[in-house]
């Protein structure tokens, strides 16, 4: 199943730290953007009060932009990872890791007079000092016409599941743990092809080529048996560092192929199974773009019976036509593995 970033909105002393420090306990990763704003104001050695938080929060979203604190976690978190994001106060925020995988917004809830009772017990610095001063603020930080500000009934709003918090923490770790449940059970894992897809991706990542970065696998029996990025031969500098002249000069596309010095991604993939004496006879090859003519005779003499790819090849079209004459299987799929 693929990751689950779980973000907590809520009002003050409703739940969220105690939901969050039961799934650190299991397994979950932790940040929270306010955490973000204490490391800030330590650096400009200001007390850490619920009002230095506030006014610093609105200051960073107005110079930066109302997602700023959402952005400075997302930048930190690794794919093969759950987590648990507290103190979600602005809508933008909850955008910007609507863009990420799998994430699910949760507001806790709790009675007011519950709330303030916690917060009395808790004693943190900063906290209100009666229940008057409580709702005060309660109310300053529901609703704010300004897009920079905190405005946590606009949170409510966008929050994927709400939960209420009015009784035991036994009764609120209950909560949790079938609501978790539920979302793993309804968090399906990719499938092969959107599996050996990513890994093709990943695989990308390590193209020296100055004009275009990518990658073939190939797959037999569900099983990786060789792996190829597009760049430059072995022992020859690579591309990126000057060792083609043509991807240097950004000759136009299609243009003066011949002079090119960058093998192919599925042409590197072959070549890497012989190398080390490896069959690819009946195999699957995952391409991130569809093979050109060359490639494509490769693919056909080396005895690989189907090819997947995710993006077309601009001078792909006869290579393809090619593939089909010669009985082998061509399909593309899009970004998550569905057929295109």
């Amino acid at each position: 199943m693929p990751p689950m970033i779980i973000g907590l909105t809520g009002r003050n002393a409703s739940g969220k730290g105690e939901i969050a420090q039961y799934l650190i306990e299991r397994g979950f990763f932790f940040y929270s953007l306010s955490d973000v704003l204490r490391n800030e104001l330590k650096k400009l050695k200001k007390p850490l009060t619920r009002d230095n938080l506030t006014w610093l929060g609105n200051k960073l979203r107005n110079e930066s932009g109302p997602s700023v604190l959402a952005e400075k976690i997302i930048e930190n978190l690794e794919d093969d990872r759950h987590y648990v994001i507290d103190s979600f106060r602005n809508p933008e925020e909850v955008q910007a890791f609507r863009r990420t995988k799998d994430f699910v917004l949760l507001f806790v809830e709790a009675s007011p007079r519950a709330r303030f009772e916690r917060m009395k017990a808790r004693g943190r610095e900063g906290d209100a000092q009666t229940y008057k001063e409580f709702l005060k603020i309660e109310e300053r930080e529901a609703k704010n016409a300004d897009p920079t500000k905190q405005n946590l009934e606009a949170c409510r709003k966008l929050a994927d599941r709400k939960l209420l918090n009015n009784a035991s923490l036994a009764a609120l770790h209950n909560k949790v743990n079938r609501m978790v449940a539920r979302l793993l059970m309804d968090s399906p894992r990719p499938d092969w092809d959107d599996y050996f897809m990513q890994i093709a991706r990943v695989v990308a990542t390590r193209s020296n080529c100055m004009k275009r970065r990518v990658a073939a696998v190939i797959v037999k029996d569900k099983r990786i048996i060789s792996t190829g990025y597009n760049g430059t031969p072995r022992g020859i500098t690579n591309c990126k560092d000057g060792g083609c002249p043509r991807c240097n000069a950004f000759t136009p596309s299609g243009r003066n192929l011949g002079e090119c010095y960058c093998s192919h991604a599925e042409e590197n993939a072959i070549t890497q199974a012989a190398y080390h004496g490896i069959s690819i006879k009946d195999s699957v090859l995952f391409s991130t773009f569809s093979p050109c003519l060359l490639c494509t005779k490769m693919i056909i003499n080396s005895g690989i019976k189907e090819v997947v790819f995710n993006e077309a090849y601009p001078l792909g079209k006869e290579a393809i036509s090619l593939l089909r004459q010669a009985k082998i299987k061509v399909r593309k799929i899009s970004t998550h593995g569905k057929v295109a």
